[in-house]
């Protein structure tokens, strides 16, 4: 049971994880998590090498700790998948987010998928214990009522983290309406 609550909350953190990464409109450093940039020869990730800070509700200001690594920065920021342009001052570089419109419905359903996705995960997981439960009453390595009882806990741990994953979906949700 202990090894099916580690993957499920594996599969809840990767769900926030992804929910992060949705540009709602508003400023948010998560966006760049998954941007990286040639630091002399090492792909790095931007936070890793500046200072990532909101300015106001929509403006994202990146500054590198090195300035050298401006042009290099700025250039994997637009390879990226982020879809908006940065601007460099030559100190800093600032990510303007425009306000989100007729974007929203998709971003509705990609938050909806990714629900979907970790609701899969972790069902998955429940199958899984499930038949490791009914192998090791098969080997009978645990009674009738344990087998019960393990699939009871299960089940509950399933149904919490399901309801978990709806809570912060609605949560993106409100968020994207907001803006």
């Amino acid at each position: 049971i202990n090894t099916a609550k580690d993957k499920i909350s594996k599969c809840v953190a990767a769900v926030e994880t992804e929910y992060a990464s949705i540009r709602a409109g508003r400023a948010n450093p998560a966006v760049l998590d998954k941007v990286t940039v040639d630091y002399y020869g090492v792909p790095t990730q931007i936070n890793a090498m500046a200072a990532v800070a909101v300015s106001e509700a929509r403006v994202l200001v990146i500054t590198p700790w090195d300035a050298s690594t401006l042009k290099s920065t700025e250039k994997a920021i637009l390879a990226s998948d982020i879809g908006i342009t940065p601007t460099n001052d030559g100190k800093a570089i600032r990510i303007t987010f425009p306000p989100r419109t007729e974007e929203r419905k998709e971003l509705f359903k990609q938050v909806k998928k990714i629900a979907e996705e970790g609701k899969v995960a972790v069902r998955n997981v429940r199958r899984d214990a499930m038949e490791k439960f009914k192998a090791m009453k098969k080997n009978n390595e645990i009674t009738e009522d344990d087998l019960k009882n393990c699939e009871k806990d299960v089940q509950k741990l399933t149904d919490k983290y399901c309801d978990e994953m709806d809570a912060a979906s609605s949560a993106k949700e409100k968020e994207i309406m907001t803006v």
